[in-house]
């Protein structure tokens, strides 16, 4: 399979984007009310994705890039001149998002679908008894 490279994409510039899409996500805010009624600004760390980051990051910045379907085919093919850019965008976002995944128990569903991670497996073993030929008046 091959990509065109139809988009005269600056490599640097994509990297420097991804990390202040993780800057931003570092940083990122939620509004709470207090018991007193006031909203306050609590820091709730936001786990990055390529869905968010290509679809809307990148167009909010007015970089021009290929779709979600085309970042991940890029990553396989070695060739692609944007290849080793969107490795490394990959690996960023994912020690990103592992860490918050570890250190504030969020995003447990996107650690299993994009992390590869599993939960602890619990083994229950229970003892069937078969009483059928039990007889009841028997001493």
């Amino acid at each position: 399979m091959e990509i065109k490279t139809r988009k005269n994409i600056d490599p640097e510039r994509l990297l420097e984007l991804a990390v202040e899409y993780l800057d931003n996500c570092e940083k990122h805010t939620i509004q709470q009310a207090t018991a007193k009624g006031d909203i306050v600004e609590i820091k709730s760390r936001k786990i990055p994705t390529f869905k968010y980051f290509i679809s809307f990051w990148l167009r909010h910045k007015d970089f021009d890039f290929y779709t979600r379907q085309h970042f991940h085919e890029v990553l396989k093919l070695d060739a692609h001149p944007l290849s080793d850019t969107l490795k490394k965008i990959e690996d960023a976002f994912k020690n990103y998002a592992t860490d918050v995944v570890a250190n504030e128990g969020k995003g447990i569903f996107y650690a299993k679908n994009f992390l590869g991670m599993t939960d602890r497996q619990q083994i229950d073993t229970t003892q069937n008894i078969n009483i059928m030929n039990i007889d009841p008046l028997a001493d």
